[in-house]
This record gives C-alpha cells, sequence and structure tokens, in this order.
C-alpha cells in the first residue's frame, strides 16, 4: 500500500510535517496573490486507484480554473483522498487532517475536503462530530466539486457521498500528477461485486461498472503520443471487466481489451491491477503471451492459505482451486511472475490455517506480496457476522513468519535472475545515487544500472550482476539480435 512518502504530489524535499508550512509559506502566497489563480493541493493515499481518482479530480478543478500546487501554503483548496482499507491509513489520514486545522486556523478561507473510501463511511463524524473538514466526496461525487467549493465558500457544509452504478469518468482526461512522464494509470472499471467479508470496497466504491473501451483505447493512445510509455490497466477486479454495446452488436472482456491495448503500439507497455483468482481466464493468459508487450506480471492476491479462512472470507475458491491456477499461470506463462496479498490472524484463524497459508506461499513462489495482520473495518460482513477473536501479538508473530518466508522466496528469486538480460523501461533516477537510473523489466522487478548515454522514457537492456531482496542490479548491454 503506497502512503505518504510514496505520494506523486508531494515534494521530496519538504519538511517533516511539523515544519511543514515554516518555509514556502510567504514566498508562495506572494506568488499566488501576483497571478490571482487559486491552487488546490491533494494528497492521496491507499491503493493505485486512489492515486488515479486524484487525476481526475485535477482535471475537474483545472477546469474550473483551479492551478496545482506541491505546496500546502500556497493552496487554497487542500484535499486528501483517503483509503478505508486498513486502519493504519485512516489514522494517517487524521493525523494529516488534524495539521491542515491548524492551518486553517492560520488562514481564514482555507478550504480542506475528504475524497474517497473514507469520505463515504466517516462522512457525519469528519464534518459533524470531528468538524475537521469543509467537503466531503465519495469517489462517484468528483464531478460535484466545483459546486460543493461554491457551497462551502458561502459557509455551508459540501457533501456527495452518493454511489452512481454509471459513473465511469470516461470523457474526462486526467491530469497526470506524477512528473516521470513515462507512466501512467488508466482506470478501466469502477466499483466491486465480490463482497469479501473482510473488504469495505463494495461499501465505499460501490457496485462494478466497466468504461467503454473505445474510451480506454483513446486514453492511452494519447498517453503514447505525448511520450508515455507505459500504462497500468486498473480496477478493483480487472478481470471482470466486461463491456457491451448499448445495441449489442459488439462485446469485449478483459482479454479482449488488452489484446487491443497491446495492439496501439510495441513500444507501449501494458501493466494490469488487481486479478481477483475466480476471474482470470486462459484466454487472458494466451494474449498475456501473444504479445511482448503486455508485461508477464500478475497481481493474485490469495489473502490466506486455509479453505476454511477463505470461505469465511467469502473468496469463492479454495486451496486446491488457487494452487491448480497458479500452477496454470506458470504452465502457460513460464517467465511470469506473480505477487499477491496476504492476510495473517483474520477471524478464528488456527495455527493450521496459518501453516496452510505459509504452504501456499510457498507453492506459490511469488516475487514479492503485500502482507498485514487483519484489523477489523467496520461496515463490513466479516465485522457483523466474526468476532476478532485471534490475540494481537499472535496476529503480530504469524505474520512475522510469513514476511520471513515471503522475503527469503523474493530473494531467492532474484538471485536466479543473475546473468540473463531483460528489456527494461527507464523510469527514474536512482534514489541512491545520481549516477544509475532505474527502470522495472516486464516481471514487475526494479533493476538499477549506471547512467551511461541513456535518458528517461528509453527502453534498454540490462545484464543482471548482483541483487538485493528487493532490487536487482546491473549493466547496460547491446539489444539482443532477436530484439
Amino acid at each position: 500500500m503506497k502512503l505518504y512518502n510514496d505520494n506523486p504530489t508531494l515534494d521530496k524535499k519538504m519538511l517533516p510535517e511539523d515544519k511543514q508550512g515554516d518555509v514556502f509559506f510567504k514566498e508562495q502566497l506572494q506568488a499566488q496573490q501576483q497571478d490571482g489563480q487559486k491552487r488546490f493541493y491533494i494528497e492521496s493515499y491507499g491503493c493505485q486507484m486512489n492515486f488515479s481518482d486524484s487525476e481526475i479530480v485535477a482535471s475537474i478543478l483545472q477546469e474550473a480554473g483551479y492551478a496545482s500546487t506541491k505546496y500546502m501554503d500556497a493552496a487554497d483548496l487542500i484535499l486528501v483522498n483517503t483509503c478505508s482499507i486498513r486502519e493504519k491509513a485512516e489514522d494517517t489520514v487524521r493525523k494529516r487532517l488534524r495539521i491542515f486545522d491548524k492551518l486553517k486556523k492560520e488562514r481564514p478561507g482555507l478550504l480542506v475536503g475528504v475524497l474517497g473510501c473514507m469520505a463515504e463511511r466517516l462522512k457525519a463524524k469528519l464534518l459533524d462530530e470531528e468538524k475537521l473538514v469543509d467537503l466531503v466526496l465519495g469517489p462517484d461525487a468528483y464531478r460535484d466539486l466545483p459546486n460543493l467549493i461554491a457551497t462551502a465558500e458561502d459557509g455551508d457544509k459540501g457533501i456527495n457521498v452518493f454511489l452512481s452504478r454509471e459513473e465511469t469518468y470516461a470523457d474526462i482526461s486526467p491530469v497526470r500528477l506524477s512528473d516521470s512522464g513515462v507512466t501512467a494509470f488508466v482506470t478501466i472499471m469502477r466499483g466491486c461485486d465480490n463482497m469479501c467479508s473482510f473488504c469495505v470496497v463494495p461499501f465505499t466504491r460501490g457496485r462494478e461498472r466497466s468504461r467503454d473501451p473505445y474510451s480506454i483505447l483513446a486514453e492511452c493512445q494519447d498517453l503514447f503520443d505525448r511520450g508515455f510509455r507505459e500504462v497500468t490497466l486498473l480496477g478493483q477486479n480487472v478481470d471482470s471487466y466486461h463491456w457491451e454495446h448499448p445495441e449489442g452488436l459488439e462485446q469485449v472482456d478483459f482479454a479482449d481489451l488488452l489484446e487491443k491495448t497491446a495492439l496501439i503500439h510495441p513500444d507501449l507497455r501494458i501493466r494490469f491491477s488487481t486479478s481477483h483468482p475466480k476471474d482470470i481466464t486462459d484466454k487472458v493468459l494466451i494474449n498475456m503471451g501473444k504479445y511482448e508487450n503486455i508485461c508477464e506480471y500478475i497481481h493474485f492476491p490469495v489473502q490466506s492459505g486455509s479453505s476454511r479462512i477463505l470461505k469465511k472470507m467469502n473468496r469463492t475458491y479454495d486451496r486446491e482451486w488457487y494452487m491448480n491456477k497458479i500452477d496454470r499461470i506458470y504452465e502457460l506463462l513460464p517467465n511470469c511472475a506473480v505477487s499477491s496479498d496476504v492476510i495473517a490472524g483474520f477471524c478464528t484463524e488456527t495455527e493450521e490455517d496459518h501453516q496452510d497459508t505459509l504452504s501456499i506461499i510457498e507453492h506459490s513462489q511469488y516475487s514479492m506480496s503485500y502482507m498485514f495482520f487483519y484489523s477489523e473495518r467496520p461496515g463490513t460482513l466479516a465485522a457483523r457476522k466474526y468476532e476478532d477473536d485471534v490475540p494481537l501479538e499472535v496476529k503480530k508473530r504469524r505474520l512475522q513468519e510469513i514476511i520471513r518466508l515471503q522475503n527469503q522466496i523474493s530473494f531467492a528469486h532474484n538471485k536466479k535472475d543473475i546473468g540473463k538480460t531483460f528489456k527494461v523501461l527507464i523510469e527514474k533516477v536512482s534514489k541512491r545515487s545520481e549516477d544509475d537510473f532505474a527502470g522495472r523489466n516486464s516481471q514487475n522487478k526494479m533493476i538499477v544500472f549506471p547512467r551511461e548515454n541513456t535518458e528517461i522514457g528509453q527502453y534498454v537492456y540490462v545484464k543482471v550482476t548482483d541483487c538485493t531482496q528487493a532490487t536487482l542490479r546491473g549493466h547496460l548491454v547491446p539489444a539482443p539480435a532477436e530484439a
């Protein structure tokens, strides 16, 4: 889960939270007063979908006459795009809102708004009880933002958390907040129908609905024409993407969409996230193998390795079915890397259940995983039906065992890549040295290598010479003869 330090709307040079506002306030405010244009500042928390939504919000605000700023002290409007998936994310957002509340007291007229999943779930608490914000908008209400700003400027609270069955924002061209100009997120569907018992998403983002594929293709083509070289197709469950022409003339499933996107240009890389195991098909896997520019990487959340726990989670598959699907992925895509989500300590989980999780991680050989201990989310089916009865110290111990095993597998996974040569899209300067570039291969592994005569956005070939648990290290080599 990406949180504060990975926020693309925040400047890397900003001071710690308790010092923000001390340096840039006067200088930025003067610049703002000179050009007379109102500015917004936005932070994003949680999943990639939230970051994509922030780009939609930025586009709507730009149309309303706002400019973006990376400095909260220069902003007339501060927005926080929130996540309710885990308690830690909500706690982080609350801390930020308290900082913004202090800023509001110093600067009358400043508006603060909460967007996204927390907005829908905690609207009354944030607006009326704690009085931390002026605006509350759910994920389907972003078009209403200019109207709600006007309402808040008149002294009333602006709120819209209506969940739509139709809204996909297909006609909005997102403002790309990341400054890399190389990779971009493209939302292909919204909502979720799966009703996993631990998850709040169906309640905060509503039912599944898919975008018109031709609006998706147009967005991807535009990104490629502007120099972007990789798109990630996003949805709560991309494999359930399904669009049907209103007159029944055409149907497009996710495998079809993958193929259509890959055909835009061989130099446009395609990634996607997230897959629900129950929906991924051989057709998807075959199309992945058919096109070199569809990356051989699948995020394939397991959550638990115990059939009993999976049933309580309402995941709709059991242990054996999931393992067979993993085997099928590796059969059709031998070079594919698979990652996962794993939850430790779900309701009633026993040591035997925990051992089943460890063994399925071993079987699946994930390149990496997002690993958490269970935290009950209010309003979910699990919160209503089950007691959160696994002691916290047991959850933490089991989580550490999961992390230890996954780290071992990830390191072994990376060591197997030493001596291999990969096609890499250069994304950025390495965090550790300005003499190095960093980019990912098809398997979503980050590779660091000397810059030499290369530039960001370029494809290069890198031979791996060393690795850590998380990163590969290598040097540039000529393109293979068959490339």
